[in-house]
């Protein structure tokens, strides 16, 4: 019995087609979309009004599948390598590619697109750290307001003009630039609660390291 739960567990754990998964892999599709909006943008700007709320739209919609991937996931606890691998690897290329493009449109400074990209790849690197070392170290609140200011922000910078009076270019750079300061305070923070974890799981194995000679006798 046990040896079934194990391998069906094992099954879950390397599946590939559950709607979480399927949700991230429409928000990669939406990559392109996004990227060939902002381009044509960039080559037509007499069409600004037609392509930079297509792309903002398209980029809408993979923050949303963002949001519902994960909720799903937590919901019906569906937790797979596959997800584990994707998901966080979507929402750095639909980021990134997007300033990028937003910087060719000069309505981002370069400074603040190479502090976010930085930020990504070092956030990369410490979640590497922390599934080697199997150490958990949950998203701040920081980290979640982060996103969402990015996020905002972006959407803003995409349609870069003002529509209906409310003026997306300037409201997309104030989110940008809220988003920037997030990112550094949310990845000191993050720093700083994967060095205590760590500590603690160096303490916690010399001391069960000590305390196993006595068990034993």
């Amino acid at each position: 019995m046990w040896e079934m739960n194990a391998e069906k567990l094992e099954q879950k754990i390397w599946e590939i087609d559950n709607l979480p998964n399927r949700l991230t892999i429409f928000r990669i599709i939406l990559i392109p979309f996004v990227l060939s909006a902002l381009y044509a943008a960039k080559l037509m700007p007499d069409k600004q009004h037609i392509f930079g709320p297509v792309a903002s739209l398209c980029f809408f919609f993979a923050c949303i599948t963002d949001f519902f991937d994960g909720y799903i996931a937590r919901k019906r606890n569906i937790v797979t390598v596959f997800g584990s691998f994707l998901d966080p690897i979507a929402d750095k290329f639909i980021v990134v590619s997007s300033l990028i493009m937003l910087l060719a449109l000069n309505r981002v400074p370069d400074w603040v697109v190479i502090i976010l990209t930085l930020r990504e790849l070092y956030m990369t690197s410490l979640r590497l750290l922390a599934t080697h070392q199997a150490i958990s170290v949950p998203v701040s609140s920081m980290g979640k307001w982060k996103t969402t200011a990015s996020m905002l922000g972006i959407g803003g910078l995409m349609i870069g003009m003002t529509w209906r009076g409310i003026p997306f270019l300037i409201l997309g750079q104030i989110f940008i630039y809220i988003a920037t300061v997030l990112s550094l305070i949310s990845a000191v923070i993050y720093s700083l609660g994967l060095i205590n974890r760590i500590k603690k799981e160096r303490i916690n194995r010399k001391r069960a390291k000590h305390e196993r000679p006595a068990d034993l006798s």
